[in-house]
Parts: structure tokens; sequence; C-alpha cells
């Protein structure tokens, strides 16, 4: 799990094609790596990543054909600029929101324009992500969390404060720029929750927790 406070900007050194996927060697900055171990979990743009060789400067991790097929990673070059988080621990200030660092899709960069000393960004998601954001609710775009101002239709539009336009990789972030998106976790098991129990049970045998056992035990649904 991540808070979607990016706590380094990162370099990719190499991304090598490997038999239908990848492995990508970062540069980590002022990263501090001394208390990261070989299997700890780095959220690159978002993409939660397991180091498997580590060294004073940087970390390597694989990246699966899942992820190169679902987000942006696949089109980082050597010398691209990333966002990178280590995992939370419990005595870490959950300063964003809780991320899983497993992006739902991608989405595309429409509109960009100063507003005083910030930045206003349009950004288009894929309609079957929309319906999980809210306006003033919680959006993760390249690990970023960052609230949303405002969503129509599938058009979502954010504030950008200049220290986050320092300290991201959102001051590169041009019209038609991909990045890779991630709703808020608890839209998503919401919506499995308000399932019809049937629906559930398509996919196990036992429905578990379901609305008529919700109501039973005195909860509002």
């Amino acid at each position: 799990m991540f808070t979607g406070i990016i706590q380094a900007l990162g370099q990719v050194q190499t991304l090598a094609k490997r038999a239908g996927d990848a492995r990508i060697t970062i540069r980590t900055g002022k990263l501090p790596l001394a208390d990261v171990k070989l299997g700890d979990s780095i959220a690159v743009n978002g993409v939660c990543l397991t180091a498997v060789v580590l060294s004073d400067v940087g970390f390597e991790a694989d990246v699966s054909a899942e992820s190169l097929d679902r987000t942006s990673l696949g089109a980082l070059r050597t010398g691209s600029e990333v966002n990178l988080e280590k995992a939370l621990t419990l005595s870490t200030p959950l300063g964003g929101h809780l991320v899983s660092g497993h992006v739902d899709g991608l989405g595309k960069i429409v509109q960009r324009h100063e507003d005083a000393r910030s930045v206003r960004f349009q950004i288009e998601v894929a309609h079957s992500m929309a319906r999980y954001i809210a306006e003033k609710g919680s959006i993760c775009v390249d690990g970023i969390s960052l609230t949303v101002n405002q969503i129509e239709g599938a058009l979502v539009s954010l504030n950008i404060v200049p220290h986050t336009l320092a300290e991201t990789t959102m001051h590169t972030f041009q019209i038609g720029h991909q990045v890779n998106i991630e709703v808020d976790l608890i839209a998503r098991y919401l919506e499995r929750l308000l399932m019809k129990p049937q629906a559930a049970a398509a996919t196990a045998p036992n429905p578990g927790m379901t609305l008529d056992f919700l109501s039973k035990q005195g909860f509002s649904v």
C-alpha cells in the first residue's frame, strides 16, 4: 500500500524487453534505500513493482505483460523521469489517500492551462472508470494522490499547486500525454458490495456478505 505522496523523482536507466515482459532499472535520486530490502515494493508512476536487484543508486524490477498492457510503463525510455514512493508502514503519515499501486487504466491529458501560480489539467479517462470518480474525491495519477476538482462525463479536472508541479513529473505533462489512473479503493469495493447477491454467487459458492445479511445486522443499505 502507498499514500500517493511522491517521495522522489527517479530516472529510467534501462527498460529491457524480455520474452513478452520487461526488466526496468531505476536510478532513485534522493529516495533513501537504506531500509529497502529485496522483495520490497516501490511504486513507479503509480505502479507497484517489486525490487529484485538493489544497488547504491537504485533498483531493478520486473514488469509483467499485464502491467505493460495496462499502464504507461512500456512507453518509458532511458532518461525518462518517474515518480517514486516506497510502501507505507504503520508509522507512515497518511498525507494522501490509500493507494494500492494497481493501475485501473490509462488517462490522457486533453487540456492544460495556467491559473495564477497553479496549473489546471483536464484528463480524459475511460467511461468504465469514470463512474468511480467523484467531485472532491481522491484519484491517483501516475502515483500522485490528487483531489478531483470537477468531473463531467469522463473528463476529470485537477488543480495542481506549484509544490506538486516541482516535486513530481506533472511539470512535464502536455496535451496528449498518457497517465496511469487508479481510482479510489472504497469506490471499487462499494460497487462489489452493492452487487446483487446472485451476481456474487456466480463467482463463489458462498456469497458471504450480502445486502440481505447487512440489513439483518442493522445496517441501512
